[in-house]
């Protein structure tokens, strides 16, 4: 692969964990890294290149290669590997084996999706390589990462909250720093300004929430509550037109977070993929009712 060539893949890996696929939309998302974690910046960039590369040598799609498709999951890997465990020597060799297994699992799915209607896959890589995360760090014996206190916040009131909604931006990439969130938002403004209205919209409504009902729930001032519905949102707002479907992910996925907690699994991007996968697939159900109730000649070409 060309270098230039694989540098904007490389950056189009980053922009599509935003659902993206400018590279200029990258280069915000690793300065909004530099910004809020750069300890966190090697090894997201590892996993992103690993996964860039299973693909190249497996002989994928160029052309998925280069929109990114197969590079974002392995990002997603880097960072999550890299704030959960202590730098160790094997921690690199992990980071490259899950980013490209993230690849080979969404080959097949890829091609499902565009074959047989399967529903997307979104990130679903990352969340099973994370889900066998702790497994795989008792087995190898490696050091977690102590975990991260939340943001503290003087006062939860409306002056926070504008805080708030940016950690839900950044936190879509384990960033609670605001400045982070705000370049990330000022990235997607230019990138796709729809996209941005919803994923503003999005991270504001568990700090909203909890506002409205006078809980002072750290989770929403985080953005911990806010990252799943910025993406559900971000993701069905780019394939309806009509508002009712991002609203109606945004919504879902931010009742199914609670679900993983009574389960002892880390939610991670699951509600949001669940929410869009509900919608979806009701979507394809209703028009395929309304297609077989529809009268003959309609159907005829």
């Amino acid at each position: 692969m060309p270098l230039a060539r694989g540098f904007r893949a490389l950056l189009c890996a980053f922009a599509q964990i935003f659902l993206q696929q400018r590279p200029g939309f990258g280069l915000a998302v690793l300065l909004a890294l530099l910004i809020g974690a750069p300890e966190l910046l090697g090894d997201a960039l590892l996993g992103a290149l690993a996964g860039n590369l299973v693909a190249q040598r497996r002989g994928y799609a160029q052309a998925d290669i280069d929109a990114g498709l197969y590079g974002y999951n392995g990002a997603l890997i880097g960072l999550l590997l890299s704030l959960k465990l202590d730098w160790a020597p094997l921690l690199p060799l992990l980071v490259v084996t899950l980013a490209g297994l993230s690849s080979l699992l969404l080959r097949p799915w890829l091609h499902a999706a565009r074959t047989q209607q399967w529903l997307p896959a979104y990130t679903l890589p990352f969340v099973l390589c994370g889900w066998a995360l702790p497994w795989l760090a008792g087995l190898l014996a490696m050091p977690s990462a102590p975990a991260s206190a939340p943001a503290l916040l003087a006062e939860q009131g409306w002056l926070a909250a504008i805080e708030a909604t940016l950690r839900g931006l950044g936190q879509v990439i384990f960033l609670d720093h605001p400045l982070a969130g705000l370049c990330l938002l000022l990235g997607l403004m230019l990138c796709n300004r729809r996209s941005a209205v919803w994923a503003l919209g999005a991270a504001a409504l568990p700090v909203v929430l909890a506002l409205m009902n006078e809980q002072p729930l750290e989770s929403a001032f985080a953005g911990l509550l806010g990252y799943s519905p910025v993406l559900a949102a971000i993701a069905l707002a780019q394939t309806y037109r009509r508002p009712w479907a991002p609203l109606a992910g945004l919504l879902l996925s931010l009742a199914l977070q609670p679900g993983f907690a009574a389960l002892g699994l880390a939610p991670l991007t699951m509600p949001f993929i669940l929410a869009c996968w509900l919608v979806v697939a009701s979507t394809q159900l209703l028009r395929r009712a309304a297609l077989e109730s529809a009268p003959l000649s309609r159907r005829l070409p």
